[in-house]
Formats: C-alpha cells, sequence, structure tokens
C-alpha cells in the first residue's frame, strides 16, 4: 500500500481555500476590505516566484477575535456555496479510485485546520498535515500554533509526519501545483505536478515528473 498526499489549493480545489473563506468573510461582513490590504501585494509576489514565508502567519493575523461559533457558521457557508462547487471532478474521482484500491490518502496543506476539515469529511479522510488556527476560551487569536508547513517547513512536516508512521519517503505520491512546494516534491519517491504554475511546470519537464491537467470543477 503507498501512501499519496495531496496538496489542496489550485491542486484539488481552482482558487485556494483562503480566498473563498474571505470572500465568505466579505459577504457575511465579518471584516472589511481595508482589513486585507497588503494581500494582493503579497499574492503578487507568490506569481512571480518571490512567495513571503510569512505570508500565511500575516494573514492570519487579521483573524483575530472571531468566536468560534462564528467560525463554524463561516466554514459551513463557505464550504457549501464555495469551495465545493469548485472541487476539481478529476481530483474527487482521483481520491474514491485509490480509497477503493486500499491506499493511504491525506491532504498535506498550509491552509488552516477549521477550512480543511470539510474537505476532508466529504472526502472521508483523516490526518491531515496543515496549519493549525489558534483559539483561546473559543476565540481566534490571530495566530497559528506551531510553523506553517509552507516552502521548506511543509517538507520537514511531511518528514515528520512520515516518520512518526514509519513510512518511507521512496513509497509517498506527493500532489502539488506549486513551485513553493519542490522541497516535498524533491523528498517524496513519486512526486506528482497537478496543474502546475509555469516555475514547477518546467521542473517537471526537466525532471521527467508526472504531470496532471485537472479542469473540470463540481460546480
Amino acid at each position: 500500500m503507498s501512501t499519496h498526499l495531496f496538496d489542496v489549493d489550485h491542486t484539488l480545489v481552482r482558487s485556494s481555500t483562503g480566498y473563498f473563506f474571505l470572500r465568505e468573510c466579505l459577504k457575511q461582513r465579518v471584516f472589511s476590505l481595508r482589513q486585507l490590504r497588503g494581500l494582493p501585494l503579497e499574492w503578487f509576489r507568490y506569481k512571480i516566484g518571490h512567495a513571503n514565508q510569512d505570508f500565511i502567519s500575516e494573514a492570519v493575523s487579521r483573524l483575530g477575535g472571531i468566536d468560534r461559533r462564528v467560525m463554524d457558521s463561516l466554514v459551513s457557508a463557505y464550504f457549501t456555496h464555495r469551495l465545493k462547487p469548485n472541487i476539481y471532478a478529476e481530483g474527487e474521482r482521483l481520491i474514491r479510485e485509490l480509497r477503493e484500491k486500499g491506499e493511504s490518502v491525506h491532504l498535506a496543506t498550509s491552509s488552516f485546520d477549521v477550512l480543511i476539515r470539510p474537505l476532508e469529511d466529504y472526502f472521508s479522510l483523516a490526518d491531515s498535515i496543515d496549519s493549525v488556527l489558534e483559539f483561546i476560551e473559543d476565540k481566534t487569536t490571530g495566530r497559528i500554533r506551531g510553523l506553517v508547513p509552507f516552502g521548506k517547513n511543509k517538507k520537514n512536516a511531511v518528514e515528520a509526519w512520515l516518520n512518526g508512521r514509519s513510512l518511507p519517503p521512496e513509497d509517498v505520491y506527493f500532489y502539488s501545483d506549486s513551485y513553493t512546494d519542490l522541497p516535498v516534491l524533491e523528498f517524496c519517491g513519486h512526486p506528482v505536478a497537478v496543474n502546475p504554475d509555469r516555475f514547477l511546470e518546467r521542473e517537471a519537464k526537466q525532471r521527467g515528473w508526472q504531470v496532471l491537467r485537472f479542469r473540470e470543477t463540481l460546480g
């Protein structure tokens, strides 16, 4: 049995979980556009290959003070109306086929645990690698607990996760769209580029990695 680890943003879903969640927050007026200043610049830096390694921690700082019940309601609406329609149908079929074969399938993403849980439930998965949103007295603190699994930190998180389960990296399939996941793709025995950005597509071609194209969404 092999282990299959899937990135989420732009890999299993058309855009990013954070983008869909922020749209729901704006719709429900949890915060304003003014509170999101600076995020477009960080997105541009990411797209041109100069991602800020602290971007996610800085972004989550804007989410401080949200009550857990409000968060649960936001997440439910975000998944039903925004995320689920944008799941790639090809990705869904692949995950379900792998599970039918008895393969071990998990998510490995820098997105927040609260945003990933509905996707886990939808695919009947568990034991993800993700960013853990901190709550104190049932309110968000605006901080991530521990390190954000992004870039090299994501490779370290995957390595620790595999070591904790006595799983050899050479037996692991890792699926991602992004150049920021190159450390993980190089570490795992079976790297798979899914809808790769131009930087990852170049690397995949040079290294002979498998490339998948997901186009159709559920919406």
